[in-house]
């Protein structure tokens, strides 16, 4: 149920007419609602629970929309939502239709930047405020970056060039890092909120600029002063680093004291030039298991009830990740050169039990992708066997390293491709519509699409095993529920299996959508073919269904646009076979947030739609009376 205060804020301007007294009632309201919305639809949760006051107070301080505020990440953007109007559709929450779990710029004019990566915010903010002096605007452009999005190259190279004057003119932007893990420092007492508010204060900032003035003439004595308030900041706040960029540090404070976070945002608000603000927050703060356990409250999965905390696990068919961190931890009991590479993504990769088991051969390199793929490439060239545990849609930011320092040298680096296709709740940014696409055309690198979870185990082994770049792209979730032998047993390199004889239609199938094809081919009485392998094409086995069937349909859970299906077309047309052939995939279009299921429906992904499709474009071969030229079986 809606607090009494927050029931009468429906946007930020509604907030700023409380007195500063009511906020801390206003965050507490906040927090709950976020606790009651996301116990119903599930999602992102510790992260929420600690951004909750510095939501508050940046609205409150902040004329918002007219003052641009930029969230990294953006899963931490549930109580941003809630008081920018959209508080009433909460509970639609990741549902398809629904309110986003990111910031999404179509969704509201207070989402002043769609975000599903990391470390983008510093960039995007960056752009704002240099825009607003180019068209003679004021206002103020606020970027709110995590701890652990500051392990990217990108808000550094964002930071660097703002701190830059810019044909003589510096930008006025303020960076608040949310420090969520004590991963820089923890705040240190009442010194240091007394020191970051001096900091960022009139008189301090005065004195500063004057003491400038008059140091300018004598450069010994101007070098002296500024490397002694560098340094004395440095003693009671890791500021030294930002300083170098141009910023002015403040820091660090408490994130969830509204009495030092407002008037010190205030201070900030009118100040000129680059500020950084260092706030620091506990993940899950206010809610008891999620502090006492920020890692498994992260996100929810589904519902729970908020008394309880997060039910246990019941017992269930395994996902595709565990599947890969069992694979993990059994290859390198057997393969003493293999190594893990993870970029920040250790629970969702499945990679806790191997970093567990051997801490010496895991490597969390923080997010930094394009570090993560070319560290692996040095890896390879000293005859170490690396393993790139990465999201495919996270492998798009380490796509030049893939082709430059891994394909073109032709090294031995494995990618697990987790999340490849739909990814149902966090849409269109981390779905992996695009791996098929941007691999296939890469000389070197193989790509392997396994159909269930025992063919993942095998296409995980043929992978590390090839002496090349090879990747192997699988869902979220779980499979069919195929009993997984234990062997590290590899598929047959680029072949491919017939796993149902029908006629006049072939389907040939990538991936975990073999099991909707068979549903459908048992209505037509269709071939289908479980491909395994996209790189390097099974073309033998293409060519000879499209041989001996009037039709040929190709079924992958990734854009069509240069994907398997092209693939096929490609050896096809090689090899001088004419057939009609049909290529189903997802649309030239970024599919929103939803349940999988239903997303895989709309999109004709499942049973239904492909025999739909099917009968749609080839009712008239279906329906004819004989069967042809075409009519034959190819031999066993």
């Amino acid at each position: 149920m809606t607090g009494p205060l927050l029931s009468r804020i429906e946007t930020p301007a509604d907030l700023r007419l409380l007195a500063r007294s009511q906020l801390r009632q206003v965050a507490d309201e906040v927090r709950q609602e976020v606790v009651d919305v996301v116990s119903q639809t599930g999602g992102h949760f510790g992260s929420n629970l600690g951004s909750v006051e510095l939501t508050v107070a940046l609205h409150y301080v902040l004329d918002t929309p007219h003052d641009r505020l930029v969230w990294d990440v953006g899963h931490q953007t549930y109580p941003h939502k809630i008081l920018t109007g959209r508080r009433s559709r909460m509970h639609t929450l990741r549902q398809l239709g629904g309110v986003s779990g990111f910031p999404r710029r179509e969704e509201s004019e207070y989402d002043t930047f769609g975000v599903g990566h990391s470390s983008t915010s510093i960039s995007a903010a960056l752009g704002m405020a240099r825009a607003a002096q180019i068209k003679g605007e004021r206002r103020r452009v606020v970027a709110v970056i995590g701890d652990g999005a500051l392990t990217a190259g990108m808000a550094f190279e964002a930071m660097n060039n703002a701190g830059d004057p810019h044909e003589g003119k510096l930008v006025d932007m303020l960076v608040v890092l949310n420090d969520n893990d004590m991963s820089i420092s923890p705040p240190v007492g009442a010194l240091n909120k007394y020191l970051a508010r001096l900091m960022s204060g009139k008189f301090y900032a005065a004195a500063r600029e004057s003491a400038k003035t008059m140091l300018r003439n004598a450069p010994p004595l101007f070098e002296l002063a500024r490397r002694f308030e560098e340094h004395a900041k440095g003693m009671v706040g890791p500021g030294t680093i930002f300083e170098e960029f141009g910023f002015n540090y403040v820091g660090p404070i408490d994130g969830h004291d509204l009495d030092s976070l407002v008037p010190t945002l205030e201070n900030l608000r009118d100040k000129r030039g680059p500020q950084f603000l260092h706030v620091v927050t506990k993940k899950g703060y206010g809610y008891k298991p999620a502090e006492a356990d920020p890692v498994k409250y992260h996100a929810a999965s589904g519902r729970f009830n908020p008394a309880e905390g997060f039910p246990k696990s019941a017992p269930s068919k395994p996902t595709f990740t565990q599947i890969f961190g069992q694979w993990l931890c059994d290859m390198a009991e057997a393969d003493v050169r293999l190594v893990a590479i993870t970029p920040a993504m250790r629970e969702g990769s499945g990679m806790v039990e191997f970093h567990k088991r051997f801490p010496d051969r895991y490597h969390d390199v923080g997010i930094a992708e394009q570090h993560a793929v070319t560290l692996a490439a040095g890896m390879a060239c000293e005859g170490v066997k690396p393993v790139v545990a990465i999201y495919s849609t996270f492998l798009q930011r380490g796509y030049d390293q893939l082709i430059h320092d891994v394909a073109i040298q032709n090294l031995p680096v494995m990618f697990a491709l987790d999340r490849a296709g739909l990814v149902g709740a966090d849409g269109a940014t981390h779905a992996g519509a695009y791996d098929i696409a941007y691999l296939r055309c890469v000389p070197n690198v193989a790509l392997l699409a396994p159909s269930d979870e025992d063919q993942c185990r095998r296409a995980l082994t043929a992978a590390f095993r090839h002496d090349g770049p090879a990747a192997v792209r699988y869902p979220r979730g779980a499979g069919v529920g195929t009993v997984v032998a234990p062997v590290l047993e590899a598929l047959p390199w680029g072949r491919g299996e017939v796993r149902r004889r029908g006629h006049r239609i072939a389907i040939l199938a990538f991936g975990t959508l073999l099991h909707p094809a068979l549903a459908a081919a048992q209505a037509l009485d269709a071939t289908v073919a479980d491909m395994k392998f996209i790189k390097p094409l099974d073309a033998a086995l293409a060519c000879e269904l499209a041989r001996y069937h009037d039709a040929v349909v190709t079924l992958e859970e990734g854009c069509v646009m240069g994907g398997a299906g092209s693939a096929v077309a490609e050896a096809l047309a090689t090899a001088g076979i004419d057939r009609p052939l049909l290529q189903l995939g997802l649309p030239d279009r970024f599919i929103e947030h939803g349940d999988p299921a239903k997303l895989l429906s709309l999109c004709g992904l499942d049973a239904a739609g492909i025999e739909r499709s099917i009968v749609a474009h080839f009712g008239a071969i279906l329906s004819a009376a004989s069967a042809g030229p075409a009519g034959a079986q190819p031999a066993a």
